[in-house]
């Protein structure tokens, strides 16, 4: 395309632009109808400009002016803004069901097959019956319960390199070591063994969530969709076929598996749904009857993602904390001491117990919620809410990151990582206190929530317990990065890196 081309559609664009914000404005004071405060925006971008390398922070200053319930135009989206757990409440309590749909997304189409999967589904049948499957089949607390030795396992494997590293004196990259954790056990629940050498999921799924997360103008200005402004769809082309090819070939292990027969207790997740096909009778009929090999790569991709993109953060970011607050990484070692007795192995049995852990992992989400904007909902019809009109298309953006700030519920310490505001407190992580939403909350909360708290907990709790942690090359616990990337998750800017001593024999 030429200079001069690009000039007519930009051209082209604005002129657009103006007529259908003229339209709608005529039409909303005809029809009496209010939107929500918002800044002014710019032709054509809106307010896109607005929203920067870390949107959660831009957000939040907004709000801060514009009140907890916004609106802003990303492009030609309407979208509102939610920054209290008040404005949350009323949206995903009060009107759950017109908000508990999904927008499509050029990512989503590409990466995760687009509406096939349950992370990125339109609210309907299929989405209910493919979450229930998930449910049933894996993510129950029942199910994850029954797990528990294949954690144990891989956690004692993961201690014992630590304690190599250790006895070393070595740096360790627990950022890249948790990863490879989690990418671990969540292979062995999805797919009956540890991660397969030959796949590199860790890699897979980071440039994925930073692509998902990536503010896409093809999203929001269709019209330049075809200029691939940003270079985004060839990117997401290419990820998306290798991770396909990855799909296929393990969906023919486990077919091939299963022509060669096994036991019914020798059964994983991709041999569940895969059967499903062929016996469509039984609890997830409707669903076999809807599904194809596509849907099943989905439903499986969205599970892995979602593992391995979310605990490791959680990890990295509570670990950063304790290093970074010796007076609290010694009260949970204590506890830990006074809870597993004589144990060098924290077992899932000790963390209902570890009230103190408890409260760590509650401050830590509040500070640095994986998501801190989770991922946009999308309204199915028109409503009024508080005395607001928000248009039915409407995006829904839930700024996770500034509930965890808001005045009304936190001290003026808000910044400081203070597990003890916790104590005594009933607030609750699995989507019912709405000050502190990290697996976010209503029909669309996270399915995976019991899976993802007993993990970080189990992972946090081992090592606090076996191990004293120092960082490299002298540096002061004050003097440690708390920078952050933003993608669909938020990751620290940079590993965490820090020197293991045993504090266990």
């Amino acid at each position: 395309m030429t200079a001069n081309d690009l000039v007519i559609v930009l051209v082209v664009a604005g002129a657009s632009w103006l007529l259908i914000h003229v339209w709608r404005t005529l039409i909303s004071k005809t029809l009496n109808q209010k939107a929500p405060p918002g800044p002014p925006g710019l032709p054509v971008l809106g307010h896109l400009h607005m929203l920067g390398k870390l949107p959660h922070r831009n957000l939040y200053n907004l709000s801060q002016k514009y009140g907890p319930i916004m609106s802003l135009r990303l492009g030609s989206v309407p979208t509102v803004i939610l920054s209290s757990p008040a404005a949350v409440e009323l949206f995903f309590k009060t009107h759950d069901t017109v908000f508990a749909s999904r927008p499509s997304t050029q990512a989503g189409d590409y990466l995760l097959y687009g509406t096939k999967g349950i992370g990125f589904a339109k609210y309907g049948a299929y989405w209910r019956s493919a979450r229930k499957l998930c449910m049933v089949e894996l993510l129950s607390a029942e199910k994850v319960k029954s797990m528990a030795g294949m954690r144990r396992e891989d956690v004692r494997l993961f201690v014992e390199s630590l304690r190599k590293a250790a006895a070393a004196r070595e740096v360790v990259d627990i950022t890249d070591k948790t990863v490879h954790l989690i990418e671990d056990m969540t292979c062995r629940m999805l797919f009956g063994k540890s991660r397969d050498e030959r796949f590199d999921w860790s890699a897979i799924v980071h440039d994925m969530a930073e692509d998902l997360g990536t503010f896409n103008i093809s999203d929001y200005i269709p019209y330049l969709g075809a200029l691939n402004l940003q270079g985004l769809t060839k990117r997401f082309k290419v990820t998306s076929e290798a991770v396909d090819k990855i799909l296929e070939t393990i969906l023919d292990d486990h077919e091939k598996n299963a022509g060669n027969g096994y036991k019914e207790n020798e059964r994983d997740f991709v041999d569940v749904i895969l059967a499903l096909k062929k016996n469509s009778a039984g609890t997830h009929e409707q669903l076999a009857r809807n599904i194809d090999r596509s849907h099943i790569k989905a439903i499986v991709l969205n599970l892995l993602f979602g593992a391995i993109d979310a605990s490791p953060t959680a990890i990295e970011w509570t670990m950063s904390e304790l290093i970074r607050h010796p007076r609290v990484m010694k009260l949970l070692q204590e506890e830990i001491n006074n809870v597993a007795k004589d144990c060098d192995f924290v077992e899932e049995s000790h963390l209902s117990k570890l009230e103190y852990l408890d409260m760590v992992i509650k401050e830590s989400l509040r500070l640095h919620p994986v998501s801190p904007i989770i991922a946009p909902h999308e309204s199915t019809e028109d409503i009024v809410i508080d005395g607001y009109h928000i248009p039915k298309k409407s995006r829904v953006l839930v700024n996770i990151w500034a509930l965890g700030r808001d005045p009304r519920f936190w001290s003026e310490n808000v910044e400081e990582f203070v597990p003890e505001r916790f104590k005594s407190s009933n607030i609750d992580l699995l989507g019912q206190s709405f000050q502190l939403l990290p697996f976010s909350s209503g029909r669309r909360v996270c399915p995976g929530k019991h899976w993802g708290l007993l993990t970080l907990k189990l992972v946090v709790a081992q090592l606090v317990h076996s191990f004293h942690w120092e960082l490299p090359c002298g540096m002061s616990p004050e003097e440690l990065p708390m920078d952050e990337f933003f993608g669909l998750s938020a990751p620290r800017a940079n590993h965490l890196l820090a020197i293991p001593r045993i504090r266990l024999s």
